[in-house]
């Protein structure tokens, strides 16, 4: 039985799921208004009933709509049907939705489980990521979910990064590993702060690129587990395998990034996502480190191996109740108490020099940071005496936009949200208003040169019906869903009715020869009139006793034969 698609806001029709998570699915889209295929995410109905869930929802939507970057999977709108109401009081089809740019590719997972990633796309599936996480974290969002399964590759091998927000809310309403099922299944990407509860930052994101990075590189995880538990216990105390002692051929200039990345301490990994791209790019042509460096590195981010401190103490305790070894000397030498004193003396020192230059230096003055406002949708007067209020410095940039008003602000850079110093300049993007294309002249032409001429003005053919018409050949366009020469947004779409080069002939045995040529003339065929003879008994003079074609469609401007007979 065909059921009436679903309508989201009156815009957006519901079509097939092409997707599905732990908290949402993702289903195929249509926006009606625009013309355009979308992605729609519609919350879980069980999630839904959460009133704490769906505002956090909404808001981080909407955080995430802001951001507008060629890495980052784009956020249209996003909605709460139930929005006012109760959770309780919620029916069925009023879950939130996130309207999002449908994109056409792979998943990387998908990628990593055909097999071996080669190291120059896997360094640059790396970059990619990398590029929209540093767009994201000076927007003031952090991704908290970063994974092969939330990284899409366009089919021209551009790299897509998704579920900006949506992660953001479920880590904010689970602090830890054992409060929680809806993330459990990304355990192997954690980062340790997350594994223990701990707050989070854009460094999380960084050692989870590290985890999606060292499995391009290996074909696999760094840690493994029998359960998600074990996994996260790993992250949080288990020294990774360097990169080149799982796949030898790799260079070993990249085990010194993946390691950094991979730092149980956020403080010791790579400060922001642009440093992280900077040393991918120096390792490619640097000189690799030897396994020795390798090693102080492991030491210097991830303490001293636990077994090699065991056999340390083993040693040491075995050395102590040795009874074989002789003594010879009974105490320390003379030198060492006195280089003992030298030492305790030049620490008192030092420690009175560093309370006195304390208590002479002038007291610092307080820095204050500015939080920047949601500038989003204000005109640009009003957005810039907003700023200069706050003692900021306004850099306002034209850009055109269909979503937005002219005259009205489209996004800032910092964004909502974000610190900064008094007299910092705040770049403001002002809506110019939709760029428009000329329509041009398609009835008349043919249905290829008419396509030609949509593409070319940058707009989208629609359907394409045909139709019969008597004067038109076959592929012609008789009708366009637009006017010519009126200016519409670019991407809007045109349908066209297009001549099939047919017309339809009736049933006209037994018409008046007169009528029958008459009616076929109109159609602009030819009657060709074909006398059978005298006519037998019930026949009637003059009249049509059958045609050359059968009653239905036939090509324009043929020759149509009509039989009759003639009075004996």
């Amino acid at each position: 039985m065909s059921t009436e698609p679903r309508i989201l806001a009156g815009r957006y029709r519901v079509d097939e799921v092409i997707g599905q998570g732990g908290m949402a699915k993702v289903h195929r889209g249509y926006d009606l208004t625009l013309g355009r295929e979308v992605a729609i995410k519609i919350l879980d109905p069980d999630l839904a009933r959460d009133t704490t869930f769906r505002t956090r929802f909404r808001l981080e939507a909407q955080a995430a709509s802001r951001m507008s970057h060629p890495s980052i999977v784009r956020v249209f709108d996003a909605g709460d049907p139930a929005a006012g109401a109760s959770a309780s009081t919620s029916g069925a089809g009023d879950e939130p939705y996130i309207v999002m740019e449908l994109v056409h590719g792979t998943l990387l997972k998908d990628i990593i489980a055909e097999g071996p990633v080669p190291v120059d796309d896997a360094l640059r599936y790396t970059d990619g990521i990398l590029e929209a996480l540093d767009y994201s974290h000076r927007a003031g969002v952090v991704h908290r979910d970063i994974k092969p399964g939330n990284v899409m590759i366009t089919e021209k091998g551009a790299v897509k990064v998704m579920d900006f927000g949506i992660a953001r809310a479920v880590s904010d309403s689970s602090s830890t590993v054992a409060e929680t099922t809806q993330i459990i299944g990304t355990a192997a990407y954690f980062s340790p702060e997350q594994a223990k509860g701990e707050s989070v930052d854009a460094r999380t994101d960084l050692y989870s690129t590290g985890v999606v990075l060292y499995e391009l590189l290996t074909g696999r995880t760094p840690f493994r587990g029998d359960s998600p538990v074990a996994v996260a216990y790993q992250h949080v105390s288990e020294t990774p395998v360097p990169p080149t002692e799982v796949e030898e051929q790799l260079p070993r200039s990249l085990d010194a990034i993946v390691l950094r990345a991979l730092a149980k301490d956020p403080y010791q990994r790579f400060p922001d996502a642009a440093s992280f791209r900077s040393a991918l790019t120096g390792a490619t042509a640097g000189h690799a480190p030897s396994r020795k460096q390798i090693g102080a590195l492991t030491s210097e981010l991830y303490g001293p191996n636990p077994r090699h401190a065991q056999e340390t103490a083993r040693s040491l305790r075995q050395l102590s109740t040795d009874t074989t070894m002789t003594r010879t000397q009974s105490g320390p030498p003379v030198a060492w108490i006195w280089a003992g004193v030298a030492l305790l003396a030049v620490l008192l020192v030092s420690v009175l020099f560093w309370v006195v230059t304390i208590a002479m230096r002038p007291p610092d003055t307080p820095t204050t940071s500015i939080t920047v406002p949601n500038l989003v949708d204000m005109t640009e007067s009003a957005a810039k005496e907003e700023l200069e209020d706050l003692g900021l410095a306004v850099d306002l940039r034209d850009e055109a936009s269909a979503d937005f008003a002219e005259d009205h602000v489209i996004r800032s850079t910092p964004g909502t949200g974000a610190k900064v110093s008094k007299g910092e300049s705040v770049i403001v993007y002002v809506s110019t208003g939709a760029n428009t294309v000329s329509v041009p002249v398609l009835e008349g032409l043919s249905q290829d040169a008419a396509t030609k001429a949509i593409e070319d003005a940058r707009l989208k053919l629609g359907t394409v019906r045909q139709e019969n018409d008597p004067d038109a050949a076959a592929g012609t366009v008789l009708e366009a869903s637009e006017d010519a020469e009126t200016e519409v947004a670019p991407g809007t779409v045109v349908n066209l009715v297009v001549a099939n080069g047919r017309v339809t002939v009736r049933n006209m045995d037994g018409w008046a020869l007169d009528a029958a040529t008459e009616e076929l003339e109109n159609l602009g065929l030819t009657a060709t009139p074909v006398e059978l003879g005298a006519c037998t008994e019930g026949q009637v003079p003059n009249a049509v006793i059958s045609m050359s074609v059968a009653p239905g469609e036939v090509k324009i401007r043929s020759a149509v034969e009509l039989r009759y007979c003639v009075a004996g």
